[in-house]
Formats: structure tokens, C-alpha cells, sequence
């Protein structure tokens, strides 16, 4: 009976922090984003205008109120973006009793978006929207303060009174049901069942590729634990480990390159996209669907020759602090398609950044603690895995220590993408350094990963002083 006692208490406890880390990470209480009229907002390379071409006397209005230029336009691209947040009540994590990783997962959430958004690109491509994208309700004070109280109440209930909590699962039907509203468009449906599929490797159970138990388990091998403090760099070093290491068959297109010391290696980023991934077992998730590139079906055969890669850039943008000088770098890399974002944000505060206006940065925000979904069922609700309401984060308060994200799709690609970008990465007279460079030839040619500790993947941006080589190319509207 004590130790019955103890678990009670162990739950409620669960249950508090769940509402403190809500209320402490300002879900209930920040204002509406303001935006400007004015100035063209960048998300992920699409550039969207608010401002109409008769509109000259108003200067504040809605996000989720107002239809003018592009609002419609940005409010359904954003919102069907992968949002990944804090959840609770899954399964026990790898080397741990956490059921919950609210309060320290938000940088493997913050990954975990970036790399569904590479999977989009290869699977759904940069212009997909989802159907449901805009019948999203807005994140605003009143629903969250609302929802969050109701659900500590019954929760409490439900303890005092030996019952099992709410749970997800007893949704309604139209909640969980997929939207049939363009299925006059031939591949309408079969678009959302990828993009569930999609949203199912991300799922909080351990037998997702991507999922947060795949990710702490593989964790454990860099001297990480649940429940620790994982940085940028780790977070691509675990992301990349996990991509590669994928048993889905969905998953054998595709795969993950992490840079080293600041920079990108092209042998090694096209060794990636030639090799071929080891041989999947046919009893392994025999019913997940083949998924299309470019709106075109993938054949079997041609997966073993060819590979799309994402690639991750451990940067340092400053010392303590982040470098103003570096802002038009992070405009320029989010102003591309093939930007797949940065993961970072503030200290101990991590967020995925999307796309910007003017000198602030647009973001996803992880820091809302939602309950498990069953992503194994067949119709299990998407609805908690998109987000209406941007958020935005003035470029100096953002932590020096990030990740930035690419998606290649073939060699021919990544040719075109390391000159674009390396012509973007020429410092200017105010920088010193790039913030990443391009490299012809392998990292093993360095030795530059021999005894990397975790420790030392969080500082990747330390340069090797004994190497010499030379580069390639030294929401309320104001």
C-alpha cells in the first residue's frame, strides 16, 4: 500500500509540473505575435506580403483575424509545418523511469521538427500544404489556460477516485478523422496518408525510427541521459545516428550528415547520397506505404543507388554572445527551399526557427506539454502535431550555439547547393570567419573526429589549428 501511495503521489506530481512548465514557458500568457504590415515575411524560402495593394490607414490587426495579401497564404504553410512538442503519460524512456519530457527535451523536439521538415521536402515537396491547415484553433490565452486547468482538475479527480485519467484517445471522431475536402484532386488522399505516415515516425513510443525513445537510447551512447540538457550539436549527432539507422523501409531513401569543426566535407556528403543503406528485413513495418519524391512514386530498385541526405551544421554565431554581424547570414540560409531551419533559441530554451521579418526571428516553440498519441492506430488525430500561432524572437536573444539544416536530394543537388551557399558564406569586411566552410576531400583525411567526446560535439566549432586547407570558395500585423 505505501509504495501504491508513493506512485500516486510520484503522478501527481507529474501532473503539477506538467501546468507549471505550460504557465512558466508563457503558452498562457504571451500576447498575440505582432507582425508588420510592411516588410515581407521569409518561412523556410517562401516570401509572403500582409500588406493589400489598398490598404493605406491600418496599422494593427489579427494574425487569425485577418484575411489580406498573403495572411492565408503564410498562416497555411506555417501551420503545416511538423510540430513536435513536450508530451506526457508514454512509456517509461530508455534508462529511466521519465514518462514525460517536459521541462528538458525541448532541443531533441526542436530536431526532431527540422528533420520532418527534410522528409517533407523529399516526400511531399516545399509546396504542400495540409488540407486542415487553417481550421487550426489559435493558441491563444484562453484556450490553453482553459485546457490546462481542465485537465489538471480531472486528473486529480480521476486520482482521488482510483479512475484513469482523460486520455487522447477519446477524442471525437471528427477530430481524429482525416480531411476528404480535396479529395476531387486525384492524389489528394493518398498525400495525407504520407503525411501521416510521416508524423508516425515521430511518435512517442519505442518502436518509432525517429521517435523520442529512439532518440534518448541512441543518447546513451554519447554519455547522455533522460532527462539531461542536450545541445544543438549533440542533438545532430543523435538525429543523424537515428536517420541512418532507420529499420522503416520508407526511411531507406534518405539519410544524415553531420559537418565537422565547421565544416562540410563534400566527399563525404556524396559518399552519403551513392552509398547504399544496409539491407532492411521484409518482416520490418511490411505494411508502411512506399512514399513518392516530387509527387513521383519511389521504385525499389533505384533506392539502393541514390540517396537524398540531410545535412546538419553545428555553428558558433559569437562568444557569450550571439554576433549582430551574423543575422544576415541567418536571413540569407532561411530565405532558401532547401533550408530545412535552425535548431537553438535561448539559453537552456531550445526552438525551431523557420523564417523571419525584418531583425526578428520566426519560430516553432516545443514548450507545451501535450498528452501521448497512439500514433500506431490507423486514424490517431493530427491536429496536436501542427501549429497555428508563429511565434517571433528578436535575433539578440538568440543563443550563439545552433544547428543549421539542408536538404539535398542528389549529387547534382549538393553541387548546386555548396556553391550557392558557399557564395553566401564569403565573409563580409565585419567578419572575421565564415560561420561554416565547404571542403573538398573526407573528414578522415583530418582525423578530426579521433577521441570526440560529448563534451567536445557541443563545441564544434573549435577550430583545429594544424589544419591548412583551402575551400571551395574562400500574430498581430503593425
Amino acid at each position: 500500500m505505501e509504495n501504491k501511495g508513493s506512485d500516486e503521489v510520484e503522478k501527481l506530481k507529474t501532473k503539477f509540473l506538467s501546468v507549471w512548465h505550460n504557465v512558466k514557458y508563457s503558452w498562457a500568457l504571451k500576447p498575440k505575435t505582432s507582425f508588420s504590415r510592411n516588410s515581407p515575411v521569409l518561412l523556410l524560402g517562401k516570401c509572403y506580403h500582409f500588406k493589400a495593394e489598398d490598404e493605406e490607414s491600418l496599422t494593427e490587426a489579427s494574425v487569425e483575424d485577418l484575411v489580406m495579401g498573403d495572411v492565408d497564404a503564410f498562416r497555411r504553410d506555417f501551420a503545416s509545418r511538423v510540430w513536435l512538442t513536450y508530451r506526457e503519460e508514454f512509456s517509461p524512456l530508455p534508462g529511466s523511469t521519465l514518462t514525460s519530457d517536459c521541462g528538458w527535451g525541448c532541443m531533441l523536439r526542436a530536431g526532431q521538427m527540422m528533420v520532418a521538415q527534410g522528409l517533407m521536402l523529399h516526400f511531399l515537396g516545399r509546396d504542400w500544404t495540409w488540407s486542415e491547415a487553417l481550421t487550426l484553433q489559435p493558441l491563444d490565452t484562453e484556450t490553453w489556460t482553459t485546457t490546462a486547468a481542465k485537465r489538471l482538475v480531472a486528473s486529480l479527480e480521476a486520482s482521488l477516485q482510483g479512475a484513469p485519467g482523460p486520455s487522447v484517445r477519446n477524442s471525437s471522431p471528427q477530430a481524429q478523422a482525416l480531411s476528404l475536402g480535396s479529395a476531387e484532386e486525384a492524389d489528394a488522399h493518398l498525400k495525407e496518408m504520407y503525411h501521416r505516415t510521416l508524423v508516425s515516425w515521430f511518435g512517442d513510443s519505442p518502436s518509432t525510427p525517429l521517435g523520442l525513445h529512439r532518440l534518448v537510447r541512441l543518447g546513451l551512447t554519447m554519455g547522455k541521459q533522460a532527462g539531461d540538457w542536450y545541445g544543438p550539436a549533440v542533438v545532430a549527432h543523435i538525429l543523424k545516428k537515428a536517420v541512418e539507422e532507420a529499420m522503416d523501409p520508407g526511411l531507406a531513401c534518405i539519410t544524415a550528415y553531420v559537418s565537422q569543426d565547421c565544416t562540410v566535407y563534400s566527399a563525404d556528403v556524396v559518399d552519403c547520397h551513392r552509398a547504399p543503406r544496409a539491407e532492411r528485413t521484409s518482416d520490418e513495418t511490411p505494411d508502411a506505404p512506399t512514399l513518392p519524391q516530387n509527387n513521383h512514386p519511389v521504385h525499389a530498385s533505384t533506392l539502393p543507388e541514390s540517396r537524398a541526405v540531410i545535412i546538419l551544421v553545428p555553428v558558433r554565431l559569437g562568444g557569450e554572445k550571439t554576433n549582430p554581424e551574423y543575422f544576415d547570414f541567418a536571413k540569407s540560409i532561411l530565405s532558401l527551399e532547401y533550408c530545412i531551419g535552425i535548431i537553438g533559441g535561448k539559453p537552456k530554451q531550445a526552438c525551431y526557427f523557420v523564417g523571419f521579418q525584418d531583425d526578428s526571428l520566426i519560430y516553432m516553440d516545443p514548450h507545451y506539454c501535450q498528452s501521448f498519441v497512439d500514433v500506431s492506430t490507423s486514424d490517431f488525430p493530427l491536429q496536436s502535431y501542427h501549429c497555428p500561432s508563429p511565434k517571433k524572437m528578436p535575433f539578440s536573444k538568440m543563443d550563439p550555439s545552433c544547428t543549421v539544416g539542408f536538404y539535398s536530394r542528389s549529387v547534382q543537388d549538393y553541387e548546386r547547393i555548396s556553391q550557392e551557399l558557399s557564395k553566401l558564406l564569403q565573409p563580409s569586411a565585419k567578419e572575421k570567419y565564415p560561420a561554416f566552410t565547404f571542403v573538398q576531400g573526407h573528414g578522415r583525411d583530418y582525423n578530426l573526429s579521433a577521441g570526440l567526446t560529448p563534451e567536445k560535439r557541443e563545441w564544434p566549432f573549435i577550430r583545429d589549428p594544424r589544419r591548412t586547407v583551402t575551400t571551395v570558395g574562400d500574430f498581430v500585423l503593425l
